[in-house]
């Protein structure tokens, strides 16, 4: 009897001993790695001056020492990739659209609507107001409306975009496969050329 007593104790301090070494062995573990950050992501530039991909109705843009105020938004899917058109006003007529693109840097385009021209999208190049465009890309893409843009809640997009220099845009859309094309000039914004007042999400 006093045997099997002393190898239960035997065996008690051996699984004693195992459980404290295993308690220990973890506490030495490293910590996993962090996953790798993307050195140019603009998170500190979005917490200074807003994020332009959370733009919606009622949050305020100012660029070029003029507050415009967003009224409405086209958010536009094409297959998997998505990007957003923002109509701004300042209330005193001057208005502009504001486009946001990832793939994957952020790029914002403030666009102004090109009136009594016979320009027409198709040729490899384009020129306009002196300046030569090349034809980038085109495509049909879906929208979805929010607020105040003109356009009916939901519908189909065609659209040419051609690029010039410094950062110039021209584009074509139409709204609707059987819509005229409407031309806009764009203009490609610096990060830091735009603030962002984000409303309260009750707002």
């Amino acid at each position: 009897m006093e045997a099997f007593i002393i190898l239960l104790l035997i065996a008690a301090a051996v699984l004693v001993g195992w459980w404290l070494w295993r308690k220990n062995s973890r506490k030495s573990e490293p910590a996993p790695p962090r996953p790798p950050v993307d050195p140019f992501a603009d998170a500190d530039t979005d917490v200074l001056r807003g994020d332009p991909k959370r733009l919606k109705a009622a949050d305020l843009v100012e660029l070029y020492g003029k507050t415009l105020a967003v009224r409405g938004t086209l958010r536009l899917s094409e297959g998997d990739y998505h990007w957003a058109e923002h109509f701004l006003d300042t209330g005193t007529g001057v208005k502009r659209w504001l486009s946001v693109e990832a793939d994957p840097d952020v790029e914002l385009v403030l666009w102004e609507e090109v009136t009594d021209t016979d320009l027409q999208p198709g040729p490899r190049e384009l020129s306009h107001e002196g300046v030569s465009f090349r034809s980038d890309e085109k495509g049909k893409a879906r929208y979805v409306s929010e607020a105040t843009t003109g356009l009916a809640p939901t519908g189909t997009l065609r659209y040419h975009d051609y690029a010039g220099p410094g950062g110039q845009k021209l584009s074509f859309e139409a709204y609707g496969d059987d819509a005229k094309w409407e031309v806009a000039k764009g203009l490609t914004l610096d990060r830091n050329q735009v603030t962002i007042y984000h409303q309260s999400e009750e707002a």
